[in-house]
């Protein structure tokens, strides 16, 4: 995986093949970025990036500009992972080894932007707890928006807050706020 824009344009970060991930292409992440972009002044955001895995969306975040990064990730190896490269990097990211869902239901964190790469084979149910409990718990500051990114197959639009989706090769984003505003 590399970094594709930024004070890190072009790094390239290899991660450990034991871990349990599927990390963002270089044009899904190109093209979500862009919209963002468009959005949002990245050195005045905060970020939480949950199912964070190597840490690729985050790293893209502190390459950019972003102080305020939360990763969250059950896995010790993707934990370590990105605690290690943000150490070497010298981006300020707090790392929290957790559940997912877990940490939703008792973060009080407010952010900007929530980013979310469950695992594809999420069914519904798990899908639709990511929104659910983000906009219960008041975890996203006016104006911000929830990001999940999920496979073409799976279909998000009908859960509430809804805004819309965008589909880049095999990934898809929809996008949720508390008003269908977005782009």
């Amino acid at each position: 995986m590399r970094i594709i824009s930024g004070n890190y344009k072009g790094r390239r970060i290899t991660a450990p093949k034991k871990l349990p991930v599927r990390p963002t292409t270089d044009m899904a992440k190109e093209a979500l970025f862009n919209i963002i972009n468009n959005r949002y002044y990245f050195e005045d955001i905060s970020i939480l990036d949950l199912f964070s895995g190597t840490g690729n969306i985050s790293f893209e975040f502190a390459s950019r500009g972003v102080k305020n990064i939360i990763a969250v990730d059950q896995h010790s190896g993707c934990a370590q992972f990105i605690s290690k490269t943000s150490e070497e990097l010298k981006f300020d990211i707090s790392v929290i080894k957790s559940d997912v869902f877990k940490y939703l239901s008792k973060a009080h964190f407010k952010s900007d932007i929530i980013f979310a790469d469950p695992p594809y084979n999420f069914n519904q149910e798990q899908f639709g707890k990511i929104p659910q409990l983000v906009f219960e718990n008041s975890l996203l500051r006016e104006n911000g928006m929830l990001i999940i990114e999920h496979s073409e197959q799976t279909d998000l639009s009908k859960m509430l807050y809804y805004s819309e989706s965008r589909k880049y090769g095999g990934n898809v984003f929809s996008f949720f706020e508390l008003e269908n505003n977005l782009i």
